[in-house]
């Protein structure tokens, strides 16, 4: 039996999503312990020259939805980025994984071999569905998520693997 691209994709993106959003209930936790603005945690960042934590949890839901709308040909919602605290990031996390719940898995199990296009400023990309999903949106979200993780990590959050890893079994 193969593995089919929904099988591939979906499934992994909202464990991934859902992790993030445990995590985000332990940063909160924590900034509450320590007395911390849920706005600054979520401003932080790794290193200066990247984005924030805002912004990562931003992107990893981005692709989610976006790599979820692409494959299956179903219109992604827009979602502002005017997340300011952690909470309001779980509730863009939560939004995210209501969208990727509503994609027909049949319309992304056929998209093998479908043509996708994303246009940058400064580069257009250009895969079938299965590249797509293996050789950018898989590892973008990974990217982001664990950059998310480190920054929170970084900042005394106590969080291990098995946070990140979440409920694999």
């Amino acid at each position: 039996m193969s593995l089919s691209l929904y099988d591939a994709s979906i499934p992994a993106f909202k464990l991934t999503l859902t992790n993030l959003s445990a995590i985000l209930d332990k940063a909160i936790a924590h900034a509450g312990t320590k007395n911390l603005d849920s706005a600054v945690v979520a401003g932080t960042r790794l290193v200066m020259d990247m984005f924030p934590l805002t912004k990562q949890v931003q992107i990893a839901c981005d692709t989610a939805k976006g790599a979820a709308a692409r494959l299956s040909g179903v219109e992604a919602p827009k979602h502002d980025d005017n997340e300011t605290t952690l909470e309001e990031l779980k509730a863009r996390i939560q939004k995210t994984l209501d969208f990727i719940d509503s994609v027909p898995a049949d319309a992304i199990a056929a998209a093998d071999d479908k043509a996708i296009e994303i246009v940058y400023p400064s580069i257009t990309l250009r895969f079938i569905g299965r590249d797509y999903l293996t050789k950018f949106a898989l590892p973008n979200i990974y990217f982001h998520v664990t950059t998310a993780y480190a920054i929170l990590r970084a900042n005394g959050v106590a969080i291990g693997k098995g946070d990140y890893l979440g409920a694999i079994q």
